[in-house]
């Protein structure tokens, strides 16, 4: 029986377990899948090059999550995801709104099966992805805009969804969880017909959260395949989910206080007679007493950690949940015009709407000489009528969003399978095509703290919210955003258009040498349209403007090889560029031709090894990657002023980050399972050269992340079947918060060991399944969030059952 080499992109529209089977004529043909296990653990992928390619054969660091880990974790989102992978973290300062996720301290490519799934748009509008009618998710490092269109730096996570089959089977599950959680769920999928098949994957679920970080979810899953002939089928898939997820977009703050101001003394090391007053009276004059008070606040990890505030969340009232809607339509076609030869295609259109409140800017400062003024107001303690008031929050502002994002997306693969000259070739013809069109709005209300400042002048705008006495205990204020005379702070439309050409060719040259060279032509066109904010914010941006515009082409390229000196061992290398636009929500001045969008590089050295009969996958990868090109102001242009020769901005700053990952999967025996994974990189912003934080670390970026997932496989109580016993640890180093300009540039989230737990067990037609996280209630920092951390969750458990019909 023929084999045949099939892309990613079919091969996940045509199955994302086994072999296909669908009607009797297709039976007579052996087709492997990209995602079907080779001895359960040395698997197939070809996220890296469109091509099924066994991992031991592909130059370029790729990690797989099956299902299995996924379930056996009780994991149901995204975020859940990060301790599966090495170089997979966190991102710091996205105040906790959606997934934020980060590749090697680079940001990262969210898809479906290739196509576009949303961007991580930080601190605006981000969707919080589930794992619902995810089979296994596949995460490429490094930039690959050849493949995927306008691509991120760190790489490319790819969810692979659930697809109809042919084989009849329907399951309900259940989900009860601490903090009153709980879902239901169906997956149902059969034949219709000898060549229609659908699927269907639904859920419902709601959590009042830890914290009270409520969230609500319900989703919806559709899909039909439709098989013309064993050559050419198509599948028609849609999806839909609405959510709410509450905004912690505090955490736990970092007392503002600066220990250079007070000649290097900690803050447990101060009295009030080191917190002196200024001399030239242009700070904040506190009376000895009121000295004194200020430094008995004061624990040792102020200024450093942050501060614990027990398990209560600081959300305001007036704070609204992030409220997500999001509705994919995609129609991949797939055409095997001879054995050789092979199309696919792919259409997809998908809208998301966000809207929230949240409060953020709530700082306690309390001890700064900055820029040689002690505790100049409004960065200083609050004195209100000679009473200080040493845990108040200054500088408040509160931000209503709403935004809308469309997108269009088109994908043509062409690949064609030869001989030539005794070796196996691969080339691959490559299109892409995106439109994303972006609505966004934004409302501020601040204290009477917050200066407003156009073209560096004071606007005197009066905030109307009540100061914040006492952040412990917080005297929120009441009623409506709108009550506060909310100001227009954004009002735009966005629009970025990429389209793309690329080639690439795949020779496996013999049993050892197998090599990739591929290069794609980008181009990103970026609009942008000012429609006006409130005259009482910026009276420079009151009117709206005309649309301006802004583009940027050129080559991207992946080069790789692989050796393999024997069947258990191989070594590769990648060397790979890609190009992405600048910001997706930045804004556009004049119409600037040919403006450098960022560019990204990424060079790996991988060893990988398997042993135990195939049944251990191992791979060690020294990388360096980094996001060139970016963009900052020159110190020395004044409009109007400098000399033509002097550049408004300059665009060799760069994020770069250097280390070594490692990823193992093994089933040591009938009885053993491991999942080990384990990072150590040295991530640093170089953005501006000008900046105070120049070559500083990375916000939320951990220098080292360690996990391990162990599964037993117990013969107990003479059941028919093995229980299954899980058990995991995690481990991330302390990751800084990055806050130079805020007086705490020492700030950071300190590291954690967290300890999980699961059994369960399986008959033909149910799963029983109990969670235990965090076993020993260790109490730690999720994220690393603007001026300090997210609380994580304290010891829960989640029981889960499903029956199968």
């Amino acid at each position: 029986m023929k084999k045949f080499k099939y892309s990613l992109l079919t091969l996940a529209c045509l199955n994302a377990q086994a072999a296909i089977a669908v009607t009797t004529a297709e039976e007579d043909i052996e087709r492997i899948s990209v995602y079907e296990k080779q001895n359960r653990v040395v698997m197939s992928s070809g996220l890296a090059t469109k091509s099924d390619m066994s991992l031991m054969e592909t130059p370029a660091p790729v990690v797989i999550i099956d299902r299995e880990l996924i379930e056996s974790q009780g994991v149901d989102n995204l975020q859940d995801l990060v301790r599966n992978v090495s170089g997979l973290t966190q991102a710091g300062n996205n105040y906790g709104i959606g997934d934020n996720l980060i590749v090697r301290g680079l940001g990262a490519n969210y898809t479906y099966d290739g196509m576009y799934g949303g961007a991580g748009l930080g601190n605006t509008f981000n969707p919080t992805r589930s794992l619902t009618n995810v089979d296994s998710v596949e995460i490429l490092k490094g930039p690959a805009t050849g493949l995927y269109g306008m691509g991120s730096a760190g790489g490319v996570i790819n969810l692979i969804e659930k697809k109809p089959e042919f084989n009849e089977n329907h399951k309900v599950a259940v989900e009860l969880g601490q903090w009153d959680s709980y879902a239901l769920s169906v997956d149902s999928t059969n034949a219709i017909t000898e060549d229609l098949a659908y699927r269907v994957v639904a859920k419902t679920a709601s959590s009042n959260g830890f914290r009270d970080l409520k969230e609500n979810r319900d989703e919806i899953f559709t899909s039909l395949k439709y098989v013309f002939s064993d050559k050419q089928n198509i599948m028609l898939s849609a999806a839909y989910i609405k959510d709410a997820i509450a905004v912690d977009s505090i955490g736990h703050p970092i007392r503002i206080f600066n220990s250079a101001s007070v000649n290097g003394l900690t803050a447990g090391e101060v009295t009030g007679a080191d917190l002196v007053n200024d001399a030239t009276s242009a700070g904040l004059q506190l009376n000895e007493s009121q000295r004194d008070q200020l430094a008995s606040s004061l624990s040792a990890s102020d200024g450093l950690t942050p501060y614990s505030f027990g398990t209560n969340g600081i959300i305001s009232p007036m704070a609204k949940d992030n409220e997500g809607e999001e509705l994919r339509f995609k129609l991949t076609h797939n055409y095997y015009i001879t054995d050789d030869l092979f199309l696919n295609q792919q259409l997809q259109y998908r809208n998301y709407t966000s809207s929230f409140a949240r409060q953020t800017g709530a700082y306690n400062y309390v001890y700064w000489d900055r820029r040689g003024v002690i505790n100049q107001d409004p960065r200083a303690p609050l004195v209100v009528d000679d009473v200080l008031y040493p845990f108040a929050a200054r500088r408040q502002e509160y931000r209503q969003v709403e935004a809308d994002e469309k997108s269009w997306q088109y994908f043509a693969d062409l690949r064609y399978d030869f001989m030539l000259g005794g070796v196996d070739n691969e080339l691959l013809l490559n299109a892409n095509y995106e439109d994303r069109d972006i609505r966004f709005e934004q409302y501020s209300i601040y204290d009477k703290d917050y200066i407003i400042r156009d073209k560096n002048k004071a606007i005197s705008y009066q905030g109307k919210l009540p100061y914040i006495f006492d952040i412990r205990n917080p005297n929120w204020p009441t009623g409506n955003f709108e009550d506060y005379d909310p100001l227009k702070t954004s009002n735009y439309n966005k629009k970025v258009q990429a389209w793309g050409l690329g080639i690439q060719h795949v020779a496996y040259i013999n049993d050892q040498f197998t090599t990739r060279i591929g290069a794609a032509y980008n181009q990103i066109k970026q609009s942008y349209e000012h429609l006006g904010v409130d005259a009482r914010y910026r009276q420079s941006l009151a009117a709206p403007k005309p649309k301006a515009n802004t583009s940027d082409g050129g080559l991207t390229y992946n080069l790789g090889a692989t050796y393999q000196p024997n069947e258990d061992l191989s070594i590769f290398v990648n060397h790979s560029k890609g190009r992405t636009a600048y910001s997706v929500l930045g804004t556009v001045t004049g119409n600037e031709a040919d403006r450098k969008d960022s560019e990204s590089l990424s060079n790996d050295l991988g060893v990988r090894f398997k042993a135990f009969d195939d049944q251990l996958l191992a791979s060690v990868v020294i990388f360096e990657s980094a996001r060139t090109n970016l963009q900052y102001s020159n110190p020395l242009y004044e409009a109007g002023v400098s000399a033509p020769n002097v550049s408004e901005n300059f665009f060799d700053g760069k994020e770069e980050t250097k280390g070594i990952e490692l990823d193992l999967n093994a089933y040591l025996n009938d009885k053993w399972k491991i999942n080990l994974n384990s990072v150590y990189q040295d991530a640093r912003d170089k953005k501006n050269p000008n900046s105070s934080s120049y070559d500083t670390r990375q916000k939320g970026v951990p220098y080292v992340t360690a996990s391990t997932w162990v599964t037993y496989y117990a013969n107990m109580f003479d059941l028919p079947q093995a229980i299954n016993i899980s058990g995991g640890v995690s481990y991330v180093a302390q990751r800084s918060t990055n806050s130079t300009s805020f007086g705490i540039p020492d700030g950071y989230v300190p590291s954690y060991i967290l300890y999980d737990t699961a059994v369960s067990y399986t008959t033909d037609k149910w799963h029983i399944q109990l969670n235990l996280n965090n076993l020993f209630n260790k109490k730690y920092y999720s994220k690393a969030m603007f001026l300090g951390g997210m609380p994580g969750e304290e010891r829960n458990a989640k029981l889960s059952f499903s029956y199968t019909l």
